[in-house]
């Protein structure tokens, strides 16, 4: 039997924004890594306080109780200047095959530094941790009917009716 509990997928065909490449999945550098490196698929030149926003085509599969993290890679925040605009991407578990853009991953730097700085395709711009998300305690505000939220597109799209 080959059940997938987490893992990392190409993004549809035809959902693919830079689909002339092949893409790189996710994958631990080394053995005791604590996170999987995301790949850039464009070489792109940053100006200072330029922003890009880099498709992976890639998508993310993990149980309803599990949530992905992106960050910032530190050697690339660090040696570059450069950080992802939103500090943390937060990857929710239904993001997965979403209408939108079937859960492409999207990671959005800004050279933070006074030099231009270049991203080569290849170069390894982020890194996802797989975390498990807790429920907190019900307590006697209202519970949302969660049937009545429904995921149905990408990014900006958790909780809407």
């Amino acid at each position: 039997m080959n059940y997938k509990i987490r893992g990392f997928e190409p993004v549809q065909k035809d959902k693919q924004e830079i689909s002339m490449l092949t893409t790189q999945l996710p994958f631990h550098g080394t053995k005791n890594s604590g996170g999987y490196d995301f790949y850039s698929k464009e070489e792109v030149m940053l100006a200072p306080g330029a922003k890009h926003r880099f498709s992976t085509d890639v998508k993310v599969y993990m149980g309803a109780n599990e949530v992905l993290k992106v960050y910032t890679r530190s050697s690339i925040g660090m040696k570059k200047g450069l950080k992802m605009t939103n500090g943390v991407g937060i990857i929710d578990s239904d993001y997965y095959g979403n209408s939108d853009n079937d859960g492409n991953i999207l990671i959005e730097l800004e050279n933070t530094s006074d030099k231009p700085q270049s991203i080569e395709v290849g170069e390894r711009i982020a890194q996802g941790i797989f975390m498990i998300r807790l429920e907190a305690d019900k307590g006697t505000y209202s519970i949302p009917k969660w049937e009545d939220y429904v995921r149905t597109g990408g990014v900006g799209h958790t909780g809407k009716k």
